[in-house]
């Protein structure tokens, strides 16, 4: 009897050993198929009833298959190397529909910057002369007073409320324009007035005419502010200060660049589709074909924007609610209101160094732009002075910037690497 007690606890051990094996070779699946077949014989032995081994479900089987595969692959094989290269799952799905917001965000963009050139520069009795006029004295304005209203907003309304609520106006808007505005724009602009006034005015006061061409397409001058708010509400502050709330600081050195990268694809896809839509009067037998051109190129900002609006509402119910993408310590943080005036908020933006020098910035960019801006437009209407033409030659315009800027931020980044950031900054025209 000691003999046979013996023999089995050996044969035992061996079917461990086996079972152990096993387990380190080939995975938990594979190696619990291996281990089924001896159980029953060794129950038998001992004169025990013998027990039925779990059998894995097929979806978990499959996984601990894929897993023993991949472990197999080894540190170094591709399947191992593109995994490590991928991001977690949990950046995915916060990182995926922010690049796509901020990719349909600067397609609508591009649209309405080429679409506001054509609108003014091309209108009856206007010209190119009447931009510095219209951002001095309509967009300067107009952003005073955006900044009052949005301060008010949000003191007043949830992000996710005023979010929405302004990029909806937008669209409403632009929609409006193409399908309302334009079509009646004889009816509603003081043309035969401005005529007179220009008629009546002295030799003196010749200069006037840029200013009350401005209150002659008053129609025109509105959406040129609206689309400028665009650039400056939509992309600056909505976009980015969500994204600056979602995002940790250690995924925005990662993530940043390449919304970068997505931005100026945005730019190279809506320029195409400018120039695709003003090419369209060749085939056109409308009166006017620019209304035609103009429904497509709104209908494209408005599909754009309502892609926007649900991809938003997509982050706020599974990103924002999700603890492993956004820490519940933020978004309490989100929900949390400072109410701080207009003086208090100016003041509070001086005392930041960072502040002060992206102001500077954006002062001596403004100043170079209108430097070339006037004459190179007013060049413009001259070799086109057809608003598809001019339409269909801006869209081009874009396309190429787009490819440049794209290759220069490729490049960029090996000069920022060996050269650092003043050499990078030298690099730009001077």
């Amino acid at each position: 009897r000691l003999r046979a007690h013996t023999h089995i606890h050996t044969h035992m051990n061996m079917r461990v050993l086996r079972l152990t094996a096993a387990l380190y070779l080939a995975g938990h699946a594979h190696a619990l198929a291996l281990a089924r077949a001896p159980v029953a014989p060794l129950a038998a032995a001992y004169g025990m009833r013998p027990q039925a081994m779990p059998r894995l479900a097929p979806a978990r089987s499959a996984q601990l298959s894929m897993q023993a595969a991949a472990a197999g692959d080894g540190k170094g094989g591709p399947l191992a190397k593109l995994r490590a290269k991928l991001p977690p799952p949990a950046e995915l799905k916060k990182v995926t529909p922010l690049g796509a917001m901020f990719f349909f965000i600067l397609f609508a963009y591009t649209i309405l910057r080429d679409t506001k050139d054509v609108l003014v520069v091309t209108a009856p009795g206007s010209g190119a002369e009447i931009i510095p006029f219209l951002k001095t004295y309509v967009n300067l304005p107009g952003a005073i007073g955006f900044t009052v209203f949005y301060s008010w907003l949000s003191n007043k309304f949830s992000q996710q409320q005023v979010f929405t609520g302004l990029v909806s106006t937008f669209i409403a808007f632009f929609t409006l324009f193409a399908f309302v505005i334009y079509p009646n724009a004889a009816a509603l602009h003081p043309t035969a007035a401005v005529d007179g006034i220009v008629a009546a005015l002295p030799a003196a006061l010749a200069g006037l005419s840029a200013p009350l061409a401005i209150i002659r397409n008053w129609t025109y001058a509105v959406f040129y502010t609206m689309a400028e708010l665009w650039g400056s509400v939509v992309v600056s502050l909505l976009f980015w200060g969500f994204a600056n709330q979602v995002t940790k600081v250690e995924e925005a050195k990662r993530y940043y660049p390449l919304f970068g990268l997505g931005a100026n694809v945005a730019l190279i896809f809506s320029g195409l589709y400018v120039r695709f839509v003003s090419g369209l009067r060749r085939t056109s037998t409308a009166a006017d074909p620019w209304a035609g051109s103009l429904k497509l190129l709104m209908g494209g900002v408005s599909a754009a924007g309502l892609v926007v609006l649900a991809l938003f509402q997509y982050m706020q119910k599974k990103v924002m609610t999700d603890p492993e993408c956004v820490p519940p310590s933020a978004v309490k943080q989100s929900k949390t209101k400072t109410s701080m005036g207009i003086k208090e908020s100016a003041a509070y933006l001086a005392s930041s160094p960072y502040i002060r020098d992206l102001a500077t910035l954006v002062i001596c960019y403004g100043m170079s732009i209108n430097i070339v801006e006037v004459s190179w437009k007013a060049k413009l209407k001259a070799a086109f002075p057809n608003p598809n033409d001019y339409s269909e030659f801006m869209g081009a315009f874009s396309s190429c910037t787009g490819a440049v800027t794209l290759f220069m931020m490729l490049a960029g980044q090996r000069i920022f690497k060996y050269f650092g950031w003043g050499a990078a900054a030298l690099v730009t025209p001077t």
